[in-house]
């Protein structure tokens, strides 16, 4: 049995703290992506080359991996707006430990452990969220939550990343700190209580890993959204090496990325309430082909920026139907539901990350990372074909 809280009684409170919610994912999305645009300055500060700093993106995505299904399958029980609480805590934590980080090594842990709490909190504000307006809201109550991941690739990445370029890459996650700090008084001071699941045991939350569409869902995230990622995490190097630009110019091309990303988040949640699963499909479909142009697009700067920008919109609608089929399939057990898809993009990001690391170390070159997404994005198909052939057998 599910219990979920009851809407509040005003519509401006409930925007209110749905708009809280969207900052605490601004201050997130912050810290998982500006590490992309300050991959070169990372490295350097750290002493290593380029492709090693690359598993410093993997590291974060591993501690989301980790920590979304232990921390949602322990908490489900627990009051939301605490455990929203306890989890920018946990945050804020991770993000001093890698301004303060003195080396590769201790960077590595410091973004693992700053990755912990991610997939919990996303599960945690999306069924917040969800519980504050009408069920035929659902999908765009969610997507607004996302909407400060989008927020954080449109703004708050571009800016940080051009502070790190000035003043270090560890003034970037001084910002992220500051955000972080205002999120969580935010949230104690204006999203309602809500109650966690009284029902809820490790037993019945772990218990949707038993479903074959919990899986599969899973499973086209991490391979079709790796996609992006293989793209994405080395968009500094492609940017200056593979289109000719000047540093300067990476902060454009990001806020490509977070323009395509509000208003796919946003086109999303739309969709999502008018029809979710082939919605999932055509922005699977459409990452694929965004990303094979990206391959001879990427070789000028213009083409990049206008592909940035179209192929954050379709994937976008991928993370909002993704994070709304996952939380459909897994049932009663929302929390781990709505948790997973954050562990499971995350997963898709250390994938993309290493896939792409491997073909640059073995001298492809970065516009090589665009073809690693059009294999993953065609494999995210074909995983999408098995679960719809699965739901046609469920219905009949």
């Amino acid at each position: 049995m599910t219990v979920t809280a009851s809407r509040p009684t005003g519509t401006r409170r409930a925007v209110l703290a749905i708009a809280v919610l969207s900052c605490g994912a601004f201050a997130i999305g912050i810290s998982e992506f500006v590490v992309m645009g300050l991959l070169p300055e990372i490295a350097r500060g750290v002493d290593v080359d380029i492709p090693a700093a690359g598993h410093v993106v993997s590291a974060y995505a591993f501690g989301v991996v980790v920590g979304a299904p232990v921390i949602a399958a322990t908490a489900a029980r627990l009051p939301r707006k605490g455990l929203l609480a306890a989890l920018l805590g946990a945050f804020l934590v991770g993000t001093v430990l890698t301004a303060v980080a003195p080396g590769y090594g201790t960077l590595l842990a410091a973004r693992f452990v700053a990755g912990l709490p991610h997939g919990a909190y996303f599960g945690v504000a999306s069924l917040v969220a969800a519980s504050l307006v009408a069920p035929e809201a659902k999908g765009r109550a969610v997507s607004s939550v996302m909407l400060g991941l989008s927020a954080a690739t449109l703004a708050g990445v571009p800016a940080a990343t051009w502070l790190g370029q000035q003043l270090g890459w560890r003034a970037a996650f001084a910002a992220v700190l500051a955000v972080a700090v205002l999120t969580l008084a935010a949230v104690l001071a204006v999203v309602p209580r809500t109650p966690g699941n009284p029902y809820a045991t490790v037993r019945s939350e772990l218990g949707a890993l038993r479903r074959p569409q919990v899986w599969l869902t899973l499973g086209v995230a991490v391979v079709g959204f790796g996609g992006f990622f293989a793209l994405y995490a080395y968009i500094a190097p492609l940017t200056t090496e593979v289109a000719g630009a000047p540093a300067g110019v990476v902060p454009l091309v990001l806020l490509a990325f977070g323009v395509g990303g509000v208003l796919g988040t946003v086109l999303g949640g739309r969709l999502a309430d008018v029809a979710l699963f082939r919605s999932l499909v055509w922005s699977m479909a459409g990452t694929g082909v965004l990303l094979g142009a990206a391959y001879v697009g990427s070789r000028s700067v213009v083409s990049l920026v206008a592909l940035a920008f179209c192929i954050t919109i379709v994937t976008s609608v991928l993370v909002v139907t993704l994070q709304l089929r996952l939380m459909e399939v897994a049932r009663e057990a929302e929390l781990l539901g709505a948790a997973l898809n954050h562990s499971a993009l995350n997963a898709a990001n250390g994938l993309g990350a290493l896939l792409g690391g491997w073909v640059i170390a073995s001298g492809w070159g970065y516009a090589s990372t665009a073809l690693v997404g059009v294999v993953l994005a065609v494999l995210g198909l074909g995983v999408l074909a098995w679960s719809a052939a699965l739901r046609r057998r469920e219905l009949r």
